[in-house]
């Protein structure tokens, strides 16, 4: 498998933390776009990732280390589709999966339409057979078929509900769906958490508990952009009205791991670029490294005091009204749907050098050391 160098890599990063063979985590952009049904521009996302990334900075004042560091991150060159669609382009992506995860690797893929999750989220199950799916998304993505095809990205969710229990699915974010998905969710103990249900207070103040609790010891996350507010994220072919914000969404992830829970697998799906709109891009890169920093946070956690403070509050509300937590119990209106070392010194001179080949931000000037765009 060929790898990218510091010039087209994650984080335009050296080749000593970059390679396949020294890197725990590996970036695998799949660049398929076959099926949008609104905008399009899929294919463009994961160069659009890749790109914007290289503004990110290494240090994460959050977990006080550059994780890039210290345990490499290698992107593997896109994955080449050629005229494979549906069941043949997901095995494609399959075999490549299930080869990174044979090496031990951390799989972060980049999509590419939603369709793409369908095969890391199966391939991780392989590995990881009580593991749950963290959905991050503005649709459910649960029709049987959508527009003459069953692999649509108006349907992968349905394709992993066919190969896993659908009580170990949680979906955030839901506010675009048809009737044949709400009753899906409703039969078979999808644990969906609607945008409205969420902004009208259902779920308490801090529903991000709320979401973890539906959550096994495992979890794989597939982020699809248009989860996220059109305000924030316009580069994405189906954008919905009231959508999240990102630091809302971070702590999600912070009382996931908070909660000893542990990622094993991600991907992003359903960035689709717009020239002279460069906030969506970096966003999303952004957002991909402190997911990283998050699933490898161990033990080292930071201190969450107002995450705790809520923890509480929304126990005193349940205790306070009988109400039963999200996934846990409950009628269907209220809960929606039943189921169930930091190592700074690492970036050395010659790591600087390869810094300065990071491209400049216009006006800012050219980065030098482990400083960008001053």
């Amino acid at each position: 498998m060929k790898t990218y160098g510091p010039k087209r890599n994650f984080l335009a990063i050296a080749p000593e933390y970059s390679t396949l063979a020294s890197s725990a985590i590996a970036i695998l952009p799949a660049p398929y776009e076959h099926t949008v049904s609104y905008g399009g521009g899929t294919r463009r996302g994961p160069e659009a990732i890749l790109a914007a990334s290289a503004y990110v900075e290494f240090y994460d004042d959050e977990f006080d280390r550059e994780l890039c560091f210290d345990h490499g991150i290698a992107t593997l060159k896109p994955i080449h589709f050629g005229k494979r669609t549906g069941r043949d382009a997901l095995k494609t992506i399959s075999d490549q999966v299930d080869a990174l995860l044979a090496l031990g690797k951390f799989v972060v893929t980049l999509g590419g339409e939603h369709t793409i999750s369908t095969a890391p989220i199966l391939s991780h199950l392989a590995v990881h057979p009580e593991m749950s799916l963290l959905h991050l998304d503005a649709h459910s993505d649960l029709r049987n078929t959508y527009e003459g095809t069953s692999y649509s990205h108006a349907c992968f969710a349905a394709r992993v509900a066919e190969r896993m229990d659908p009580r170990r699915i949680t979906q955030v974010g839901i506010r675009a769906q048809c009737r044949e998905e709400a009753d899906f969710i409703r039969s078979n103990g999808v644990n969906t958490f609607y945008a409205n249900a969420i902004r009208r207070g259902v779920h308490g103040r801090n529903w991000q508990q709320s979401v973890i609790d539906t959550l096994g010891p495992e979890v794989y996350v597939t982020f699809d952009v248009d989860y996220f507010d059109p305000a924030i994220m316009p580069s994405t072919g189906t954008p919905e009205p009231d959508g999240f914000l990102y630091s809302e969404t971070l702590d999600l992830f912070r009382a996931l791991i908070l909660s000893g829970r542990r990622i094993v697998g991600l991907d992003v799906v359903e960035l689709a670029p717009v020239a002279g709109i460069s906030h969506p891009d970096i966003l999303t890169a952004r957002l991909i490294y402190k997911l990283l920093n998050m699933a490898f946070a161990g033990k080292n956690l930071p201190e969450y005091p107002l995450l705790a403070s809520t923890a509480e509050e929304n126990e005193e509300e349940a205790d306070a009204d009988g109400a039963k937590p999200a996934g846990k119990g409950g009628d269907i209106p209220r809960v929606v749907a039943q189921g169930k070392a930091k190592q700074s010194s690492r970036r050395s001179s010659s790591l600087k050098a390869v810094a300065t080949t990071r491209p400049a931000q216009k006006g800012k000037g050219a980065k030098t050391g482990t400083k960008r765009g001053k």
